[in-house]
């Protein structure tokens, strides 16, 4: 859909709503500021299968600010799409992948849930039902934020490896299968970026809060390889603050009693057991080789292995899923009552095979009525959303919500997603978000690939000292 500016330059602000609203439709937009003495006003164009919809929002010109001018554009833009939609956007004119922030910043400033929801819906003009979905995790945020001291960070470690590939999957990982070789050559480049950087992070006295390690899908490494990476994070971190550490275990053919044991008896205390589907069919559309009796099993295991927290994921939307087989899904992780079920939305991503085989995937109503199920069971089970985040190109335009029972949230998720303090990153494809002492947030990407990481080992040794520097 092509979109014209006139009048501004602030094409990223109404692109991405554009993506959002209209992420395969074909059209013309326009959108148009005009400055005059007393209003600042912005008016939008939009033509869709011949049918033309218009509509403008203004702000006084004395008052305008970047923020303010963004929102005027976006309103106006969201306004005219409306009247062309079949149905209301759930997240109104918002566009961003992190719709909490607002809510978050709003209730961290001394607001209350209802003057949150009071924002989102006359600002911004988010459904009810999503109103409520991000003022509930704002409220988790803004616990999760009280357990932070001003010199905490928490530490993502990246293993990006995986046995084989998931047809949705776009993340940057090498699919092993049976070649190990890689993997020794990058655990010890690992293991001198771990060093450097716990050297660094004594000397600036800050302590780790949180731990988590990801992927990929980390329980690649076998369980000999996964105590040298648990040994080498111990000996260089001081985890005598840590209130929670994560492992990723993802795909329950990595999985094993051994492994699991491994794990936990070096200190994890959450584990990751992600389904996506409890359906055989969909698995085999979605390129998993393991079956959902693995996931059973997997999970009892890990129950065994005595993880007080386990974390399981499922997809709304997968190739040949349906309404009815996603909701048997969901019934069948939630009677293993975990600690935490992630509802995501799929998302057409671009690196991802499905991207570009857009086959047998369900109809956008359809993956309605999964959501709408997914939120209706998990709170009559008592499960609360207690973080959430978007991606372009999701079906339905909706949303990933992680929900925990009996107050398990995963803190990581929630620092990491919310921003609100330092996470440093180790390993290939690692991003550090840095929170500076001004109130600025500065981004540091390690290489993506395990090769490129390799090699580039010395640049990213070198990053971590500048950053630390900024700190």
């Amino acid at each position: 859909m092509n979109l014209t500016l006139i009048g501004h330059d602030d094409r990223y602000a109404v692109e991405q709503l554009q993506l959002s609203l209209f992420p395969d439709s074909e059209g013309e937009a326009v959108s148009t500021l005009h400055r005059g003495k007393t209003w600042l006003t912005a008016t939008a164009k939009i033509t869709v299968n011949g049918v033309t919809a218009h509509a403008s929002r203004r702000i006084k010109t004395a008052e305008e600010t970047v923020r303010l001018r963004r929102r005027c554009l976006q309103q106006s833009y969201y306004l005219a799409a409306k009247q062309l939609l079949p149905v209301t956007p759930p997240w109104g004119a918002l566009a961003g992948v992190r719709p909490t922030k607002i809510t978050t910043k709003h209730m961290l400033e001394g607001g209350t849930p209802q003057s949150a929801d009071k924002l989102l819906r006359d600002v911004y003009y988010v459904t009810a039902d999503r109103r409520r979905l991000a003022v509930e995790c704002s409220a988790s945020t803004v616990r999760a934020a009280g357990l932070l001291q001003p010199g905490d960070v928490s530490l993502y470690v990246g293993i990006p490896f995986c046995p084989t590939r998931c047809s949705y999957c776009s993340f940057v990982s090498r699919t092993i299968g049976k070649k190990t070789e890689l993997l020794e050559p990058y655990l010890q480049a690992l293991e001198q970026e771990m060093a450097v950087t716990g050297r660094l992070l004594k000397q600036s006295g800050r302590t780790v809060r949180t731990v988590y390690i990801g992927g990929g899908t980390p329980t690649t490494l076998s369980a000999p390889q996964m105590a040298r990476l648990l040994d080498g994070i111990r000996q260089q971190f001081d985890l005598s603050r840590c209130i929670e550490f994560t492992v990723e275990g993802g795909r329950p053919d990595t999985l094993d009693p051994e492994k699991l044991r491994t794990i936990r008896a070096h200190g994890a205390d959450r584990m990751s057991i992600n389904p996506q589907t409890m359906q055989d069919t969909v698995l085999r559309a979605c390129a998993r080789p393991h079956k959902a009796a693995d996931v059973l099993r997997a999970y009892g295991e890990a129950v065994d292995a005595g993880f007080p927290a386990v974390n399981m994921d499922l997809i709304a939307g997968l190739p040949t899923d349906t309404v009815e087989g996603f909701c048997r899904s969901l019934d069948t992780v939630a009677a293993l009552n975990p600690a935490n079920i992630t509802v995501h939305t799929l998302a057409l991503k671009k690196g991802a095979d499905l991207f570009e085989k857009r086959e047998n995937l369900p109809s956008a109503e359809a993956v309605t009525e999964m959501v709408a199920y997914a939120g209706k069971t998990l709170r009559s089970l008592g499960y609360k959303p207690y973080y959430l985040y978007r991606q372009k190109y999701m079906s339905g335009s909706f949303e990933n919500v992680g929900w925990s029972r009996d107050n398990l949230d995963c803190l990581y998720n929630i620092y990491m997603m919310e921003e609100v303090h330092t996470i440093l990153s180790l390993g290939g494809g690692g991003m550090n978000k840095v929170n500076l002492p001004d109130g600025t947030l500065r981004r540091f990407h390690n290489p993506k690939f395990p090769e490129q990481y390799i090699e580039l080992l010395p640049s990213v040794l070198q990053q971590k000292e500048e950053l630390f520097a900024l700190l």
